[in-house]
Order: C-alpha cells, then structure tokens, then sequence
C-alpha cells in the first residue's frame, strides 16, 4: 500500500489504542478534525435527493419513506438513515447535501455533497427504463461542478488538504445486475457478455472514474461490494428461498473488487483505498437474523411485492424485526449494523481497514 511508514504508525498506534480501551465497536473515538467532508456517489441505497429534482419514476419523496427520520420523506429509500448517514454521525460529519438540491448552498457543500441516484449504475445506461438519473460518470462529472465552487471558496493548499482529508464513499453495481443483466427483455448485456466478463466491464468502467476521483484530488476512498442481490424481496418473491444464479454472479465482481482495491493502493501514492464487503455483512444477517434481532428476511416492511412502497401506505408496525424495509432496500436496523462494521470491523467487514483506521491516516 502506498502510505508512508509514519503514517502507518500513526494508523497502528489507533488500532492499538481503540483495542486496549474497548472503543472500537462503540464508535466513541470520533477524529472529526480529520473527516473535514464526506462526498457520497452510489445509488439508492444512500440516496437523499438527487432525484427529487430530476424526471425519474424512481423516487421516494413520499409517505411511508422516512417514518422514522426526523426530516420525514426526503429521497431516502428506508424507512430511517442510509448506511452514509449513519457512518457520517460516527465521523461526526453532517449529512452530506443533496447535488441537485437548489437550495444547496456554496458553504452548504463545504461539509460535503451526495451525488447518489436511485437506479445508477456503473455504466451509463444501467437503469435507464426508470428515467433521468446521475450515473457513475454523471456523478464523477457532478464531483467537478463541486470542485470548481469549492477551488473559489480556498486557496490550492487549503483545499489540497481538505480534498485529502476528506472520505469519498463509493456505493455501486446493483443496478448493473438487478437494473440490468438480470433484465434480458430490456436489456442485451446478458447476452453479449457472461457473468465474469459482464463483471469485468463493470471493473475496468469503475477503475477508471476512481483515478479520475483520485486525480481530482480525492485520497480515501470506502468502495461497497455488492450485497446478495438474490435475497431481496424483488428477486425471491413467490420463492421460499434465494435466488442462487443472482448471488452466484457477482463473486467475480466483489472478487474483483477486493483486488481492485490492492492494485489502486499499490499505484496511487497517498491514497487509500478500502473496500467493505457488503456481501458477507448483508450474508450473516440473513443466515442468522435472530442474533441481530430480526425474525422477517424475506418480505419487505411496506410488502408490496416486487415494488417500492406505495405513496401513503401503511408499513409493518415492527419496523425492527424486519431486514428489508420495500422490495430492494434495508431498514434503518440493518444501516446500523453495516455502518458499525464498516466504521471499525475486521478485515472481514472492511479490507485492509476500517474506516475509523483510515481516518487516522494524515
């Protein structure tokens, strides 16, 4: 990995310390003063906005998105927090604002900028029957528009270290599958490509508009693996179990991934690069839901089938004891317990570090 020796001393002195006082799981070492900003690309599953302001059917501006948030339905696909907002209340970063949001403000954006829109993918036309959205792309371009209002807010130096400082958060690829290669009657990729090649592209697209980020003066980078997408409410629905062909697909993905992440630390000086392996920590919950305190995996909390939830209806009153919040997305209980894993888990949960580690690297 292309970091320093001090630096990563100042990494294993944290990890030493967080071990010996017990911290590490409660999120009570805060380094605040090193997230300056948290700028989030992905999809709907941190979404907050985006696409409010844009002409999409996909959208969650409505009754019952956001029972148990304190703003109420705001473009959030949950019932409650994404995983980012959580995350962020653990760095002590507010909640990035919304891109397309016009009420966002030049010193709004200083504490950064969600750029993530339901039904993005990695490539441009992965979800395109939904209508407008930022794509991985649209959102690198979206991160530039940012960049050009913040190089007018600082000087070179001062945002050179603020760019540094800051946590890019990088969720990406259900679409591709689910919005995508899984949907033949729309879409032609599953007959062009295999699963491993079809990935392949995916990885070679990603690669790309991460040096891009990287080059524009981004330094730490969380990159989300896929979770099992043949688990949730919109693939298994009439099933009593998973749909085994739409997990198996992504190994070579999130594999792919994984060693993405060791290819760009090794030949991005100064940069780190983590990747949090969704797949695994969405896997145990399934497995074993009892342990997490959920006893509903295979519906959503607002069951409409193979849908989002419908405007103004009425949702399961045990929000708690459900894994799935509609037909694609967690509840705010499983956000929790992903952002708890990716903030300081093992490498099992988030390789090589943890976001708590990488925020110690200066």
């Amino acid at each position: 990995m292309a970091i320093d020796g001090h630096r990563w001393t100042v990494v294993f002195f944290a990890i030493v310390i967080t071990a010996i006082l017990g911290l590490s799981d409660v999120g009570i070492i805060v380094e605040s003063a090193s997230v300056p900003a948290m700028f989030v690309f992905g999809d709907s599953l941190v979404e907050v906005g985006n696409n409010n302001y844009l002409s999409s059917i996909a959208k969650s501006d409505y009754f019952p998105y956001g029972i148990d948030f304190n703003f109420g339905p705001t473009g959030r696909f949950s019932n409650g927090k994404t995983f980012v907002d959580l995350l962020g209340e653990r760095l002590g970063v507010a909640y990035p604002v919304a891109f397309s949001d016009p009420n966002t403000s030049v010193a709004r954006i200083l504490g950064g900028v969600n750029y993530a829109s339901a039904a993005a993918g990695i490539l441009d036309e992965s979800g395109q029957h939904y209508g407008e959205r930022y794509s991985l792309s649209q959102q690198v371009i979206n991160f530039e528009n940012t960049l050009s209002q913040l190089r007018t807010m600082m000087n070179g130096t001062n945002l050179t270290q603020y760019l540094s400082k800051s946590l890019a958060v990088m969720v990406f690829g259900s679409n591709d599958y689910i919005n995508n290669y899984l949907m033949p009657s729309i879409y032609s990729s599953s007959s062009n490509y295999s699963p491993p090649a079809f990935a392949n592209l995916l990885l070679n697209h990603y690669a790309r508009q991460l040096l891009t980020l990287y080059s524009l003066g981004l330094r730490k980078f969380l990159i989300a693996g896929i979770g099992p997408l043949g688990c949730m409410p919109n693939q298994r629905a009439g099933l009593n179990r998973c749909v085994d062909y739409a997990n198996q697909i992504l190994g070579t993905f999130n594999e792919g991934l994984k060693s993405l992440v060791d290819q760009l630390n090794r030949r991005s000086p100064g940069a780190v690069f983590v990747y949090g392996n969704t797949y695994a920590a969405v896997g145990d919950i399934l497995n074993n839901p009892a342990s997490y305190g959920f006893s509903v995996v295979d519906r959503g909390c607002c069951a409409t089938g193979q849908l989002t939830c419908l405007p103004y209806q009425t949702p399961c009153s045990n929000r708690n004891v459900y894994v799935f919040w509609d037909a694609f997305h967690p509840t705010q209980s499983v956000n929790v317990i992903l952002a708890q894993r990716a903030f300081s888990g093992p490498p099992r949960d988030c390789y090589p570090i943890n976001v708590q580690q990488m925020t110690l690297i200066y």
